[in-house]
């Protein structure tokens, strides 16, 4: 059996705001459908309404021709329709075979049938060629197998149109392969996918077509990729041509702004020493699990480092708290934006001027609204916050525009070394563009920024030095003119790196 997927006319509205404006296209059995525009293009209003999340303003769904309306998520699964978010919605104290099953627990007589329950899991497992237990919690498993287990899950309930928002934003690449050798298999046996992603070169790996939004409304089709390049899908997306999206910017470096001398704690295996000058970004790269993310929360004091030294201007600084390091001058845009870096329900004003608050405020309780006002307008202008009011709850902004806004917290106060940990994960070209346009701003003006990234074409295309980390330690400093992609690969691999076993996948 197969299942098509037809969007006619379809728009949502908000107050204030046309997230969806008349978009109509369809999605064959047998096919995978590249979906791609910037942050705020209108995709994720399209998955919710796909995932019976969200209502249309107006327009319907029609799959095999008929005409469909989700009232909820449990009608759009019912009817076999399934979307696997970039945030993954498992319940991480349950087991595998509990979540694959989930709404469905095979009973009898009221009490849940285990052996059934496991059987059933066994099988989907096997379906994906995943050698897990299912009796193993989804807390202990990797970011990976997670996925594994949210299209074992859609595939346990009979789903015929799968959809998936910005896949491998947080998997390794051996990860990523298993991921595409998975949907592969699933466009063989005739499921209808919708693919969304910033990462133009898995789209043309991946997809048979490709869809573009822009501002709320589609704005092109390819049928046929081959015929379409990188530089026309950025043009469509952006609505105006970037041929370098680094444009990398060259500038004089000053003396050490920040020395980190025989720092050691939770993470890292060997002690890290390294140094950022003024109007230096420093990059560090290296695989999953090397110590990256780890490094700069020792740095930041969000974990407790065992021993070594930091220097901030030539002056040994020891910090007790996270509020220390930030009045001492540092800043931390964290990995997990949704997690660590933004507080959602509150609003863009409130996120913005988080840290500037304990500064300009009267006494030590009163704020000065008016500052705020003033301060949350002027990033909102000079960064291009794309936002109703500022104040919109943070959470409704796309992934871009909340980095711009935890951006903004760090410009509203004295900061002296700003630590990006995957500074542009989950976002658009056009977004990407504007944040290294920010960071180029920041080092002209004498901060040090030091950016984390699992994307090795960012970090070459950036950084003034690439850090090179590998199982905990820092292993090379590689100047940027001195770096490929090639011999900085090279050395993030573990030395007796294996290739692992083939990935299998069977019915």
């Amino acid at each position: 059996m197969t299942t098509s997927l037809k969007f006619e006319h379809i728009s949502k509205r908000f107050p204030g705001v046309t997230a969806l404006d008349d978009v109509s296209f369809s999605i064959a059995p047998g096919k995978v459908n590249g979906l791609m525009g910037e942050n705020g293009a209108g995709k994720s209003t399209l998955l919710k309404i796909l995932s019976g999340a969200y209502h249309p303003s107006s327009g319907e769904l029609r799959v095999n021709e008929e005409p469909v309306s989700f009232r909820n998520t449990r009608e759009a699964i019912e009817a076999g329709v399934s979307v696997i978010y970039q945030e993954l919605h498992l319940v991480p104290e349950l087991s595998v075979a509990e979540n694959l099953m989930l709404g469905h627990l095979p009973h009898r007589g009221g009490v849940v049938d285990q052996r059934k329950l496991l059987e059933s899991a066994r099988k989907q497992l096997k379906n994906l060629g995943e050698d897990i237990d299912p009796q193993t919690k989804v807390k202990s498993l990797s970011i990976g197998q997670r996925q594994m287990i949210e299209i074992a899950k859609a595939l346990a309930h009979d789903a015929r149109i799968i959809a998936f928002d910005e896949p491998t934003s947080s998997l390794s690449e051996r990860e990523v392969r298993r991921l595409f050798h998975a949907i592969r298999e699933l466009r063989a046996r005739g499921r209808a996918i919708l693919y969304v992603s910033h990462r133009i070169e898995e789209i043309f790996e991946l997809c048979d077509t490709i869809t573009v939004f822009r501002d709320g409304k589609l704005v092109q089709q390819h049928s046929d990729i081959s015929q379409v390049t990188r530089d026309t899908l950025v043009a469509e997306m952006v609505g105006r041509p970037i041929t370098n999206i680094y444009d990398y910017r060259p500038r004089p470096l000053g003396e050490p702004i920040l020395e980190v001398q025989d720092l050691e704690g939770p993470g890292l295996t060997a002690p890290a020493s390294f140094e950022v000058r003024r109007g230096e970004v420093v990059g560090f790269f290296g695989l999953v699990g090397a110590g990256r993310t780890e490094l700069m929360k020792l740095i930041f004091r969000a974990q407790q480092p065992l021993r070594g030294q930091i220097r901030l201007s030539g002056q040994p600084v020891r910090f007790r708290s996270v509020a220390a390091a930030i009045t001492a001058g540092l800043g931390l845009c964290p990995e997990d934006r949704k997690q660590e870096g933004i507080i959602p329900i509150r609003s863009v004003l409130e996120n913005i001027n988080l840290t500037a608050r304990k500064t300009h405020a009267w006494g030590r309780f009163i704020l000065r609204q008016g500052w705020e006002i003033g301060n949350t307008e002027r990033f909102i202008r000079e960064l291009r916050i794309k936002t109703p009011s500022p104040d919109q709850l943070i959470l409704n902004l796309s992934g871009g525009n909340q980095q711009k806004a935890i951006l903004a917290r760090w410009l509203g106060v004295h900061t002296k070394v700003l630590l990006m940990d995957e500074p542009t994960r989950g976002i658009d070209v056009g977004a990407k563009n504007e944040i290294y346009r920010l960071i180029y701003e920041l080092a002209e003006k004498g901060m040090g920024v030091v950016v984390v990234s699992s994307d090795l074409p960012e970090v070459l295309g950036i950084c003034d030095r690439i850090l090179v980390m590998r199982e905990g330690r820092i292993v090379s400093s590689v100047l940027r003119e001195n770096a490929t992609q090639e011999s900085i690969l090279s050395l993030a691999l573990p030395v007796a790196d294996s290739k692992g076993d083939s990935d299998v996948f069977t019915d």
